[in-house]
This record gives C-alpha cells, sequence and structure tokens, in this order.
C-alpha cells in the first residue's frame, strides 16, 4: 500500500483515533464505516504498511495459528481455500478489507503514537506521534481513543542470556528480525525454542536447509490440524461464501471450545489424546515421551498447531529432528548441551519468545498524570478504570484473537451511539466495589505471559471486571448486554459529533 502524507490539517482533529493498522485497527475502521458512517476517525500506524503482526514478521513459513474463519472479521467472508493460512494471504485478506471500505484515506503511515494525554476540560484527546528515525512530531486531537496496538514489543523480541553467544562463527537471528538476504540452503540450522514459532519455522526451513535441529528445554503439545477445511468448501459450493463462512465460523468456534473445556475439565484424558495424536504421526521408534510430553495440562499454555502435521513429516524424512535438553554454553562451531552433546551448526535460530507491551507503550495521562495501565482495572476487557473515552482491543489467548476484537468493536460503536442519544461527552469506567479483588489480566502460564503481564491492566474477580477468555460470555456482555452500567461515569456536555448516525437500538 502506497504511504499517505500527513499534511491534511482537516484530518488532524476527529471523533476516534484509531492506533495501529493491523487486525484490529482495520477491524475497528471497518466497524466504524459500517455501524457509524457519520463518525470521522483516523488511523495512527507507526510502520509503512499495514498488516501489524502480519506486516512485521517475515520469518519463512509465518501462517496463522487459529483457523482463518474465525481469525478473519465475521462480517468479511475467509474465501480461500486454506483454513490455516501463510502470512501473505492474511495480508492479502486485509489489504481487501482496506480497499472494500476505502479506509486507505484514514491511515497515516510513519506515526508512532509516544504519547496520548486526556484532558476533562475539553474532553479530547490529544496525541503525539513521530517519525521513525526523526524527531519530527505531529499532533492529534480526538474525543475516543481506540488502542488496537496488539499485545508484542514491536521493537524487540526475547532473547535469553547465553553464556559464550559471541564466539560463534555462524550467524544467529531472531524470528522478529528476520534478514531478508539470509540464505540457508544445504546449511545447518539450529532453531531454539519448542512454540508456535519453532513449529512453524522448522518445516519450513528443512525444505532447504542441509538439517534443521529444534533444541527445546521442555516439550509443548503440538497438534495437527489439516491445512484445508473439506466442510467449509463443500459448503460454499453448496450455499455461497456468506452461509457458508457463518456456517463453518460457528462448528469451529463450537469445536475449539469444546477442546479446550475438556482439556481444563478432563486434563488427563485430553493429555493421552494430544499425545497419542502425535504418535500415530511419527516413527514408531521416536522418544516420544521425552521430545512431544509437556510437564503441565492441555491449555496451561496454547496449543501449538501443525498443518496437516508438516512439522511430524519433516522429523520422519530425517529432514529435522529434536534435542530436549538445557543449552551450556555456544562454542565456535555450535552449541554444547549440560549432557554434553555438542550441537553443530551453521545458523542458529532464537525462537525463545516475544516480549509483552500494553498498548504499544505509549505513555497516556489524564488531567497532567500519567497512568500507567498495571495500575488500572479493565472494564468488560475493553476499558480502563479511572480513564475516560478510550476503547482497547485485546484478543482471546484460547480462540482466535479477531472473534474478541469483533464484539469489542460491535460494543464500541454501540456505546457511541447511546452517548450522542444521551447528549453525553464523557464516559469512564469506575472500580468503587470493594469486594472485588485484582488479578491478572489472562492465566496462561507460558513464559513471555510470565515475563510480561505485571505491564498489563488488572483484571476483576467479579462483575464486568473479569477478563471472559469465553467467546459465548462476551456475545451476552458485549453483543447483547446493555451499554448501561452502573460502573460507567457518563457526564453531559460539549457537542455532539455533527456525523454521528445513533441507531434506533443506541439505548438498549
Amino acid at each position: 500500500m502506497t504511504k499517505t502524507t500527513t499534511s491534511r490539517p482537516a484530518s488532524t482533529d476527529v471523533d476516534v483515533l484509531i492506533i495501529g493498522a493491523g487486525i484490529s485497527g482495520i477491524g475497528a475502521a471497518s466497524h466504524l464505516t459500517t455501524l457509524r458512517p457519520g463518525t470521522s476517525f483516523v488511523i495512527l500506524e507507526g510502520r509503512d504498511g499495514i498488516g501489524g503482526t502480519w506486516d512485521l514478521f517475515r520469518y519463512p513459513g509465518i501462517r496463522s495459528d487459529s483457523d482463518m474463519p474465525t481469525f478473519g472479521y465475521g462480517f468479511k467472508p475467509w474465501t480461500h481455500r486454506k483454513s490455516i493460512a501463510d502470512g501473505q494471504l492474511i495480508l492479502d485478506y486485509l489489504r481487501q478489507t482496506v480497499a472494500e471500505h476505502g479506509l486507505a484515506r484514514h491511515i497515516r503511515f510513519g506515526h508512532r503514537v509516544v504519547s496520548a494525554e486526556f484532558s476533562s476540560a475539553t474532553g479530547r484527546w490529544t496525541v503525539t506521534t513521530q517519525q521513525p528515525g526523526s524527531r519530527k512530531k505531529a499532533r492529534f486531537t480526538a474525543r475516543f481513543l481506540f488502542l488496537g496496538t496488539g499485545m508484542y514489543d514491536h521493537d524487540a523480541g526475547f532473547t535469553p542470556e547465553f553464556t559464550g553467544i559471541e564466539e560463534f562463527a555462524g550467524t544467529v537471528i531472531h524470528p522478529q528480525h528476520w534478514p531478508a538476504d539470509l540464505d540457508y540452503t544445504g546449511k545447518r540450522v539450529i532453531v531454539i525454542g519448542s512454540g508456535a514459532t519453532a513449529v512453524t519455522l522448522i518445516p519450513s526451513m528443512a525444505r532447504t536447509a542441509g538439517h534443521v535441529t529444534m533444541l527445546q528445554r521442555s516439550p509443548s503439545y503440538v497438534f495437527s490440524l489439516p491445512a484445508h477445511d473439506a466442510v467449509a468448501h463443500a459448503l460454499r459450493k453448496l450455499v455461497g461464501h456468506r452461509r457458508a463462512h457463518r456456517i463453518v465460523r460457528r462448528k469451529n468456534i463450537m469445536v475449539t471450545r469444546g477442546v479446550y473445556k475438556a482439556s481444563r475439565r478432563m486434563p488427563k484424558l485430553m493429555r493421552r489424546l494430544l499425545i497419542a495424536q502425535v504418535r500415530r504421526q511419527l516413527p514408531r521408534h521416536f522418544d516420544v515421551d521425552t521430545h512431544f510430553t509437556p510437564r503441565y495440562d492441555p491449555w496451561d499454555q496454547r496449543l501449538c498447531v501443525v498443518p496437516d502435521g508438516d512439522l511430524f513429516k519433516a522429523i520422519s524424512a530425517g529432514r529435522a529432528s529434536v534435542v530436549t535438553d538445557h543449552i551450556d554454553r555456544f562454542t565456535k562451531t555450535g552449541i554444547r548441551l549440560k549432557s554434553g552433546q555438542e550441537l553443530t551448526g551453521d545458523v542458529v535460530v532464537t525462537a525463545t519468545g516475544l516480549t509483552m507491551a500494553p498498548f504499544g507503550k505509549i505513555r497516556l495521562s489524564v488531567d497532567g498524570r500519567e497512568t500507567k495501565p498495571s495500575e488500572t482495572m479493565a472494564y468488560k476487557a475493553m476499558m480502563l478504570s479511572g480513564v475516560p473515552n478510550l476503547v482497547f482491543a485485546l484478543g482471546y489467548t484460547n480462540l482466535s484473537w479477531t472473534l474478541k476484537v469483533d464484539l469489542v468493536c460491535e460494543h464500541f460503536c454501540r456505546l457511541l451511539d447511546h452517548m450522542d442519544a444521551h447528549g453525553h461527552a464523557t464516559v469512564e469506567p469506575v472500580l468503587d466495589d470493594p469486594t472485588v479483588a485484582r488479578v491478572p489480566y489472562m492465566d496462561l502460564s507460558s513464559n513471555y505471559v510470565l515475563r510480561g503481564i505485571r505491564d498489563f491492566p488488572r483484571a476483576g474477580t467479579s462483575g464486568p471486571w473479569t477478563v471472559e477468555m469465553a467467546y459465548e460470555r462476551d456475545v451476552e456482555r458485549l453483543r447483547e448486554g446493555s451499554v448501561e452500567d452502573a460502573a460507567l461515569r457518563f457526564t453531559a456536555g460539549g457537542p455532539v459529533p455533527s456525523g454521528s448516525r445513533p441507531r434506533p437500538e443506541a439505548t438498549r
């Protein structure tokens, strides 16, 4: 997409400022365009292209780890035959969404948001942006702020301290910073890690590398799914894309939620089933107990999806192998393990995790007082206590991210309708229930979560302060539930945006 300029003064003051042109920001803009066609908005994007995660990560084989009928938007059917899709297909889908909703003219590239300040006196946000590699700044003002920034630090992934890494004569790279000119043809590759990134990289690299070794401290649950959904394909032929999309979306939500609930209620049974599936796809002599039997219960961490069992096929064909051990140190030619074994490699990929960062590391303040996300409570997992006129989108950890984004965006539009219908200028969640305890926003035991969750808003133990990683509950709360709530404080006054068009159900 062509980079747009930022010199038009008419677009620096809007009803809604959307931060991030990834899947969340594009979703928010699409909902506003459809449900509130008179609402003015601008999308601020720090990079030079849309897509967020799908534009940032360029490592081999990058793909979704959720099925696309649910990872795609509810309003735009996923029509490609692949259900577990490559990153480029996802980018194409997002570009189509931008084109279909006329969003390109609203996007301002090269604007990295550094601060956002809310003034109660004016009822507006002032957002300061900076161009990458420059001291040049710009300012935008808006009635509402929508944060579609995701939950990862786009500047740097996580790499542990490895003794002797400077002695290694080969190439060390993190997947988040993949060099475009890296040629690993015929080379010995060591991938450190056992998560979603590692199981994606290994079968892709194994096609041309001399050999790929997955080096892990401990195993993860790895679950094979068909890359192509035969049911979806048949339904599209029978009833068309749009009707098939609704049916397949419901089917996939039910199946995924069923697996999750079974894993929480019957962890021993699900553990046996998941590991049995792995055994069936690997040679009889393969040591599944050591390399694919995790120490934790299913869904204590996300399940790693491998389409068509491609990881197991690479291992079975001898193009890839798995070593479960701890690293002692790097050497000139590879990695020495604590068992004494030494792995020789030309390229080492540190698929050791991502770094979590709340709300794009934007400095938030209200009436001159800094607001740290960790000191706030999440209201309906979409607003922050004590912060007026701000909505954020953080997707599910146990289901497709975009399912939650769609619900948040729908509720956001209903909230704006309600405020316009009643002449409200601001809305602020206020926690005044002393019985609500503070708990982490998410309860996964993954290392990246344990490292970073302390910086995120806290969840509550009851009422609208809970963070529901359950689609059916969020449908009740966000799509069907009332906008009015005892925990919301509305203020009157200030002009209603001239383009706002509340719908009849605005007061529901």
